[in-house]
C-alpha cells in the first residue's frame, strides 16, 4: 500500500479489469491481458471523435485511462480506424500469438469495459460506432455499474 488512496484504488481497479480480462481469455496471463486491453482501448479511441474520447476517458480507471490515451495524437488518429478496427487490434497484438483472434479480444474486452463503467456511457459510445465494430460489443445490463 502506498499511504495514498487514490493510487491504491486505481491498482486495485486496474488488477480487477485485468483479472476479468484474464478470466475471459481463459488463461492466466498478465502480459497477454494487459496486451489485449492496450490493443482494443486504442482502437475504439481512434474510432471517436476527440469529445468523445475525452467523455470515455473520464469513465476509465486512472492507470487505465493513461494506458488509454498512451500515445495518442488528436489530429492523426481521429476516425481513422473505421474500417480497420479489427486490423489495428491484430496490428497492435502481433507480438501476441495466444491473443490471435481479434474479434474475441475485443468482445472480451468491451464485455470488461462493459461490467466497469456506467451503462449510459456504454450506450453512448457503443451507438458511436460503426455497426460492424458495435456488434462487438454486448449491450449494458442493469447489474454493470462501477
Amino acid at each position: 500500500m502506498t499511504k495514498v488512496g487514490v493510487l491504491d484504488s486505481t491498482v486495485q481497479k486496474t488488477h480487477e479489469w485485468l483479472r476479468d480480462i484474464k478470466d475471459g481469455l481463459g488463461f492466466d496471463n498478465d502480459r497477454a491481458a494487459y496486451a489485449a486491453l492496450r490493443a482494443t482501448l486504442h482502437g475504439l479511441r481512434d474510432l471517436l471523435g476527440t469529445d468523445q474520447v475525452a467523455q470515455f476517458g473520464a469513465q476509465l480507471p486512472m492507470i487505465v485511462r493513461g494506458i488509454y490515451y498512451e500515445g495518442w495524437n488528436p489530429a492523426s488518429t481521429q476516425g481513422r480506424q473505421r474500417h480497420g478496427f479489427l486490423e489495428a487490434i491484430r496490428h497492435e497484438l502481433r507480438e501476441h500469438l495466444e491473443l490471435h483472434d481479434a474479434e474475441r479480444v475485443a468482445r472480451i474486452v468491451f464485455g470488461v469495459v462493459t461490467a466497469h463503467i456506467t451503462p449510459s456511457e456504454v450506450e453512448k459510445i457503443a451507438h458511436s460506432l460503426p455497426r460492424e465494430v458495435r456488434a462487438l460489443w454486448s449491450q449494458p445490463s442493469s447489474q454493470n455499474v462501477q
